[in-house]
Parts: C-alpha cells; structure tokens; sequence
C-alpha cells in the first residue's frame, strides 16, 4: 500500500428541493435554469471544474474533473474524488435553488472509507466533522437527522451516511439507487485505463454494461477514466483510479421499484466483472429490502463472497443496505 496517492474513494452528496408552485416545479426547469457560471463558481469552491457535458430532456450531466455532477429539476447529485471539499457546496447551491423559488426538503451524504484519511482537508477529516458541517449549513426546516456509520468486518471497509428530510419528502420515493466501491482492480484491467494503451470504453467493456446509454466519458492524463451514461431520466456513472497499490473503480446507477430489478443486479454485475476486484462493497438505497439476495446472487458467480451485511433506516432517504465481498485468491 502507498503511503499517499490519490483518493478513489468518492463523497456523494444529494440534495432536494421543492417549488412555491405546489409542485409544478418539477415539471419546469427548475435547478437546470442555474446558469454555467454559477456551477463553476461552486465547484471551483469544492476544488474541482466541469471537463464535459450531456443533457436530455430530463437532467444534465456533467463529467468533472474530479467525478460528477447531475441535475435534475428538484434533485441535484454531486460526487467528488480526491481532496476536493463537496460539502462547501450546500450552502451556495441552497442560496441559487432559493432564488429560483425552490426550497430544500431532503439532504443525504455517502461516502465510504478513505484509502488517505489523513490527506483529507477540512471538512473532511473525520465523518464526525463532516456531520457537524453539514448540520450548520442546513436549514432549520429539515429537523429529521440521522448519522450513522454502518459497519463491516472487513477492516477499513465501512459506509459512512448522513441523511435529513422535514418529513414530507422521500429522497428516493420510487427510486432504486445502487452505490458499489471497488478495491483491489486486476492489473491487466488497470492497465488499460492508463492514457498510452489509447483503449476505447468499449474495449474497456464500459459501453457494454449497459447499452441504452448514451455515454460521456473522458480519460485523464496520465491515467484515470470518468464516464457519465444517459438512460432517458436514469443515469449511471464509472471512476476509476488505477494505480498499482491503490487502484479503485466506483459505478452508480438508478432505476424504480416498480421495474424488473433483476435487470439492474444483472448491470451491477457486468459492471463488477469488467474490473474483477479483490474488494467490493455495495450500498443500495430505496423503501424495499429485497435488495440484499439479488445482490449477492449477481456477486456470487463472479466468485465474490459475501463477508458482511448491514441495514438501516434513515429519514427521508429510506432502507440503505450495506454488504461487502471478496474474492477467491487470485492465481
């Protein structure tokens, strides 16, 4: 393990808002009217830039510098990697959501455990302080708070979560949200996510987890690779830091509770096998428990076994399962 390199591991951020209209925000503009200046003038206080952008007729996506950005009308994502500082960003996103009419009903923070803790600046050099940050930048209005840190037996291995409503609004409502971390990548995989192997996504394997997608993506100097996919008003997103010692690739994706689930275990684990790794941890969000036997039946003939496995509720956000798995020794 190197003493020090560059964080994989993201900080997730999702916010919430409602409209003065009795809720025909929704179906307007509503956060996508913010206009690009304004984004920029928010992520360069996060400490990251916008590198390439895709919109449809349901949200924006943007591919940063350091991960993600998405924009929906009432709902905004942003995932960030390295040393940058996401959480800066709630009060100012606040403030242009507030003078758009809109209202802040639902906040959730995730993020697993960093490889560098002690690289992060603040506010993010401990979970503690994190929540302590986020809880004075949050209106009074969402009263209904929970932190919590579910726990794994793997060491250094844990999810970190901080959830807010004013309990009128579900963050996830029938939205199925899956958040998977990995460790541990094979190194002929790795390999190709350096700039000199010149390989495309579909040589990567990316395009072919899921093929509906319209994909953004970017490969950085010298290594690393960031892609958005656009799925109609589902997105989904791979990072990937392939250095030897401290290699790490993310994928998140969304789809409903009231779609065939087995559709999107069955993406998880095409994403999973493109990077075969040692470690792998998977949170899904969303106000159903049958998450927990789909995912590690989509785990299981990859020869990931699952080590561990946690439940909680949290205010607005719904049910979070936590497992972890790993794989057979490698030959």
């Amino acid at each position: 393990m190197a003493v020090s390199g560059f964080e994989g591991f993201e900080k997730r951020l999702e916010l919430h808002f409602n409209g003065d209209d009795n809720g025909l925000a929704a179906v307007k503009l509503g956060l996508r009217r913010i206009d690009f200046d304004s984004i920029n003038k928010v992520l360069r206080l996060v400490q990251c830039d916008v590198v390439s952008a895709v919109g449809n007729h349901f949200f924006d996506a943007y591919v940063l510098s350091e991960s993600s950005l998405f924009v929906y009308p009432t709902k905004m994502i942003i995932k960030t990697c390295g040393t940058t500082q996401v959480l800066k960003s709630i009060w100012p996103l606040i403030r242009l959501a507030n003078d758009l009419g809109l209202t802040l009903c639902g906040c959730r923070y995730t993020r697993g455990s960093f490889i560098f803790p002690k690289s992060q600046p603040f506010p993010h050099v401990s979970f503690k302080q994190e929540v302590v940050y986020i809880e004075e930048n949050l209106p009074d209005n969402l009263c209904f708070r929970k932190a919590s840190v579910m726990l794994s037996k793997l060491p250094s291995c844990s999810w970190h979560v901080f959830s807010a409503g004013n309990g009128d609004h579900f963050l996830s409502g029938d939205t199925f949200t899956v958040e998977v971390c990995m460790t541990g990548l094979d190194r002929v995989m790795a390999r190709k996510f350096f700039q000199t192997n010149h390989h495309s996504s579909a040589a990567k394997g990316i395009e072919n987890i899921n093929p509906r997608a319209f994909v953004c993506d970017l490969e950085f100097d010298p290594c690393g690779y960031s892609m958005n996919g656009v799925d109609g008003d589902r997105y989904s997103t791979i990072h990937v830091t392939p250095e030897e010692g401290f290699s790490y690739a993310s994928f998140e994706c969304v789809g409903s509770v009231y779609d065939d689930q087995d559709d999107i275990f069955h993406t998880l684990k095409k994403a999973v096998q493109v990077f075969k790794p040692a470690t792998v941890s998977v949170s899904t969000t969303s106000h159903q428990r049958e998450g927990r036997t789909r995912v590690a039946r989509a785990m299981e003939p990859l020869g990931l076994n699952c080590r561990s496995f946690a439940m909680d509720k949290f205010p607005a956000a719904g049910t979070i399962v936590f497992q972890t798995f790993t794989a057979a020794r490698r030959k």
